[in-house]
Parts: C-alpha cells; sequence; structure tokens
C-alpha cells in the first residue's frame, strides 16, 4: 500500500485518485485543518490524524504493509509562515521527522516529498535549475530545504530512498470537476481571479505593474494539477524498482505568464470583465520565476501537457460546478 499524507488537500487528492485508478492501494493520512473530507477518494482508505502522533503512525505502520510514502501534509502560506515561523517549523520540519522516525523503525525506504521553489528564494536568472543556490527568503521556503537536508542525511544514515518534486505553480483541477482547489483563505492568483469574476470580491489585486518585465507585472510558471500528479506516479514506479535514489526535479511547464496575461486569459474563457486594482509590490517577489524540468524529463520520461488555456478551462468548470468549495 501507499501512503499517502495531506491525501485530503489539493495536490494530494489528485494524485490519490490516480494511483487508484492506476491499481496501488492507497492510505490517506490527514487531520483535516485544510483539507477536505469529501476530497478523498472513496476507494481509498481514510484515517484522520496527524503525523505529528508518534503511536498514531506506528499503529497506522503495524496494520497495514506500506511499500512507500508520499508526503503531502504541510502547512504552506507564505504570509503566514512569516507572521508565524514556529508553526511551520514545527508543522513542516517537527512532524516530518516523526513520519520519518516511524517509517525508519518499521523498515519503510521509499519517500517522495512535496518540496518547492520557494527554496530558491530570488534566483539570480529567469530560468531556475536544480543546481541553482538554496537561498529561502522566508520560514516556508526555509523549512522545505530543511527537510531536503534532513533527507539528505537520512539517506545517508538510515538507507532512505527518496525524490523531492519542487513545485512551481500548481493550478488546475480535475477535469471531472469531482475534486478541485479549496483554500481558506485563498492564496493563489487563478482562483482569486475566477472567484472574483463570479463576484466573490470587488476587485482582483496585482501586486506590482513596475517590474522589469514586458508588461510590468511578475511571469510566473504554472502546471496544471494532473502534470504534477503524472510526476508524482512516475516517481513512485521509479523509487519501486530502483531502490537507491536521492533525487530532486523541478516541476514546471517551463514557460512562463504575466499576471496581466493570466487576468486576460481568464476573462476570454469567462467572458467577464475583471476590474483590476494595482498595489505596490509585495516585499521579495522575483520578476521572473520559470522552472527548467529537463532533468525530470531525461530521468523519467515526464512531459507537462497541459497548456494554460487548460489550466483555466479545468478551474473555472470546477468553480462554476463549486462556488462555495466542497
Amino acid at each position: 500500500m501507499i501512503l499517502v499524507t495531506g491525501g485530503a488537500g489539493y495536490i494530494g487528492s489528485h494524485v490519490t485518485r490516480e494511483l487508484i485508478n492506476q491499481g496501488y492501494k492507497v492510505v490517506v493520512l490527514d487531520n483535516l485543518t485544510t483539507g477536505h473530507r469529501a476530497a478523498v477518494d472513496k476507494r481509498a482508505v481514510f484515517i484522520s490524524g496527524d503525523i505529528s502522533n508518534r503511536q498514531l503512525l506506528n499503529d497506522l505502520f503495524d496494520q497495514y504493509d506500506i511499500t512507500a510514502v508520499m508526503h503531502f501534509a504541510a502547512s504552506c502560506l507564505v504570509g503566514e509562515s512569516v507572521r508565524h515561523p514556529l508553526k511551520y517549523y514545527e508543522n513542516n520540519v517537527g512532524a516530518t521527522t516523526q513520519l520519518l522516525h516511524a517509517m525508519i523503525d518499521h523498515g519503510v525506504h521509499r519517500f517522495i516529498f512535496s518540496s518547492s521553489c520557494a527554496i530558491y528564494g530570488i534566483p539570480g536568472q529567469e530560468i531556475i535549475t536544480e543546481e541553482l543556490p538554496k537561498n529561502p527568503i522566508n520560514p516556508y521556503g526555509k523549512s522545505k530545504l530543511m527537510i531536503e537536508t534532513i533527507l539528505h542525511d537520512a539517506a545517508e544514515s538510515n538507507g532512505l530512498s527518496y525524490i523531492a518534486l519542487r513545485y512551481f505553480n500548481a493550478a488546475g483541477d480535475h477535469l471531472s470537476a469531482e475534486i478541485g482547489e479549496d483554500h481558506d483563505p485563498e492564496t493563489h492568483l487563478i482562483p482569486k481571479i475566477l472567484k472574483h469574476l463570479q463576484g466573490a470580491s470587488d476587485a482582483i489585486d496585482v501586486l506590482g505593474n513596475d517590474y522589469p518585465t514586458p508588461d510590468g507585472t511578475c511571469i510566473r510558471d504554472y502546471i496544471h494539477v494532473l502534470d504534477l500528479t503524472n510526476a508524482h506516479v512516475l516517481a513512485l514506479k521509479y523509487l519501486l524498482s530502483n531502490p537507491v535514489t536521492r533525487m530532486q526535479y523541478n516541476l514546471g511547464n517551463g514557460k512562463g505568464y504575466s499576471v496581466k496575461e493570466v487576468i486576460t486569459e481568464c476573462e476570454r474563457i469567462t467572458n467577464v470583465k475583471a476590474n483590476v486594482h494595482y498595489a505596490p509590490r509585495r516585499p521579495g517577489d522575483p520578476p521572473f520565476l520559470i522552472a527548467s524540468s529537463s532533468r525530470i524529463k531525461q530521468d523519467l520520461g515526464w512531459n507537462p501537457i497541459y497548456s494554460l488555456e487548460d489550466i483555466i478551462r479545468s478551474a473555472w468548470q470546477w468553480h462554476s460546478k463549486h462556488p462555495h468549495g466542497y
């Protein structure tokens, strides 16, 4: 069986569904503080609990024949991490070490980690490769980098085999519109725009229009959640057949879109005009964040197939059918 921590969350729920569709048996562990019980595939075993609960983890590994762990459970709001850094170090780093302890104690050594491009901080170039220096500028990014360091050390001393997947801007929703992105508060650009176009807010705030980009707004790399899902399944298959693996991969489309371009595309697809309000820059936002995903393409044969239009159309379908979320 595959243990998916945080499997009631946005990305974890999509990965859980695809794993089951491909014949894997899945146990989902989630404390439901930000996840949704309704997002968990009914074919999965669901356990409500926290990965910091060592006894719960021991009981889980004793009861189920776990062969690998996919770890999505984390606090993930950059702004909140600045206001409450200890929460992020406790929830992300401390709780993950408990999970790793329990795994290793029970002879489970395959681990796929949900990392982030936030570990790079403000890179000195537009296209980000895995070899760039890691200089996170907020506690969220620092917590992700700390975990990657822990994974490296655990691999050296405890034989852990792992793949860390560094996401760029995850977006879009399942094509069935049965599961999707439902955060409170919502901080991601595309759902914020779509909610505004549904009438949930008076305006969409654009933080800065004076960046050194063609239209003055930040450029980001958006990757469909189903492309992310496919990367996780490929990573799992690789780990299961290659027991000594220590890899880190960027996950992005390799193409950037500005905030203005995303708003324009949302307007075109929904046929609704946005009310755009320009606000000052947010400290620490680099002009460009675009991934080079050539390493995972070469090693695992992964290729993203969904365009920005596909992302927005799938998100609009989800939000249209679920205007108030789950």
